[in-house]
């Protein structure tokens, strides 16, 4: 019974991360899936339907973007403050869970604190 609690933690956080991109995927399928069937009539496309589809695509080797560095190192900061935060808490019942948790919630804060300063870098060179 004591083996649920991790192995829940770890499904939620498989489901965070896998969820999203399968519902994505589903997605994608489902346009293509139309505009076969739309090729395959001789319907012809618009230009804001090509637009739309090529704008989603990332070109791998460039760079991200200042914004987007920004965002995720708010977020692993975020993560990192959420790990300080539950190791407080726990603190409470367990006093020596405090620094344990401390001390993970250090990676996820300095790869936030990179990724902004980063996206601070970047952003002056533009």
């Amino acid at each position: 019974m004591e083996i649920l609690i991790p192995l829940g933690f770890f499904a939620m956080i498989a489901a965070v991360v896998i969820a999203p991109r399968y519902f994505k995927s589903q997605e994608r399928q489902k346009v293509a899936e139309t505009l076969r069937i739309a090729i395959e009539k001789g319907q012809p496309l618009p230009p804001e339907v090509i637009d739309a589809m090529s704008s989603e695509v990332r070109t791998p080797g460039l760079p991200p973007s200042p914004q987007r560095d920004l965002r995720t190192g708010i977020i692993w900061l975020g993560v990192g403050v959420g790990f300080a935060a539950l190791g407080a808490v726990i603190s409470f019942e367990e006093p020596d869970a405090l620094f344990p948790c401390l001390g993970l919630a250090t990676f996820p804060t300095f790869i936030g604190l990179a990724f902004i300063a980063l996206g601070l870098l970047n952003k002056s060179k533009s």
